[in-house]
């Protein structure tokens, strides 16, 4: 990005969440925009899932995330139920836990169906109830017909943490969970949006995490080194982008990641890895070795932590580099440069 050729536009892989689109916000929006965080402040140049400010001797966390999934609704949820559970997400995996408040802003375009709004808005009010979490103030804007494609949703959250998590606290010797299988949001969406009849059960895995965080912290305390939720790019991407900040390499065990047998068929039909499929209802933590099981276990006893497994161990050689151990050897675990599949959250 920064040798920008004259006329580059922008292109759909500048949004999947991989190196591209990491590169688009380096160059363009951090280093045109982000400020200095004093301090003990998290702020944009950090490229967390927040920023979290000091105050009184806590952080408030602060996150923002806009939703533009094709097809609106799916196996599992639709726009709203993400919205909701996306910032919640956010705020979680950074230590955040108990929602203070949300935002949502509402774009629509003219036509839209009221029936189809109201059951948005029910998701959305569905999954604040799953959260403990509730919407404080908001926004609607209505865009002339064909000027966008039928609705777009931004939330933002807030929440006071007593310690920040960030994504690049990895050190070597530290295990890595993955609180569930992987895959379930991209190939549900995916299926739904091309109609593909697929066997088995391909559902979305949306849902609010930040009960299941709590757990986790309340086991693991100061021995959670990072924590990040992996949606677009899946397990791959975030895994990257943690070994990266944190400068370490991270051996991954395929045969110990969970993938359910939906997505498993799924993806050997359609030649797509499930390590790089979203997820809209995981979270990966790397925790001390010592107390890895000790976390796991408190994983494992929540709804949501059932399918929690240890996948990887993470080691001082190729610092920022994934190596996937397949059982039958071991190779690099690159980042698709391209967009999977655009739209997805």
């Amino acid at each position: 990005m920064s040798r920008r050729e004259p006329g580059e536009r922008i292109a759909l892989k500048h949004g999947a969440g991989g190196p591209a689109m990491r590169a688009l916000i380096q160059h363009l929006f951090v280093d045109g925009l982000a400020g200095a965080a004093p301090g003990e402040h998290i702020g944009l140049r950090a490229l967390d899932d927040g920023a979290a400010l000091r105050i009184d001797g806590r952080y408030l966390v602060i996150t923002t995330d806009s939703y533009v999934v094709k097809p609106r609704f799916f196996p599992g949820g639709d726009i709203g139920r993400l919205a909701i559970c996306g910032t919640v997400n956010d705020l979680a995996v950074m230590g955040a836990t108990e929602p203070l408040a949300l935002t949502a802003a509402v774009v629509l375009e003219e036509g839209f169906a009221f029936a189809e709004l109201e059951r948005i808005r029910d998701s959305m009010r569905e999954a604040c109830r799953d959260a403990q979490a509730v919407i404080v103030t908001g926004d609607t804007k209505v865009m002339g017909k064909g000027e966008i494609d039928g609705i777009i949703i931004n939330t933002a959250g807030v929440a006071f943490a007593k310690r920040v998590v960030p994504d690049a606290g990895l050190r070597p010797g530290d295990r890595i969970i993955v609180t569930g299988t992987v895959g379930d949001h991209g190939f549900a969406v995916m299926a739904a949006r091309h109609d593909l009849k697929l066997e088995g059960e391909l559902e979305s895995d949306a849902a609010p995490l930040n009960g299941l965080i709590r757990d986790a912290l309340a086991a693991g305390g100061d021995a959670i080194s990072a924590m990040k939720d992996p949606t677009r790019g899946g397990l791959a991407s975030a895994l990257h982008e943690m070994a990266e900040k944190s400068g370490v390499g991270v051996l991954l065990d395929e045969q110990a990641v969970p993938v359910r047998p939906g997505v498993r068929a799924a993806a050997e039909l359609l030649g797509i890895d499930p390590l790089h499929a979203a997820n809209e209802g995981k979270a990966v933590i790397g925790v001390k070795p010592e107390s890895a099981e000790r976390v796991l276990a408190a994983l494992q006893e929540h709804p949501l932590g059932r399918r929690a497994a240890i996948v990887g161990t993470c080691v001082e050689d190729r610092p920022g580099s994934v190596v996937l151990d397949t059982g039958f050897g071991k190779r690099l675990l690159v980042e698709p440069e391209g967009e999977l599949l655009p739209r997805i959250c």
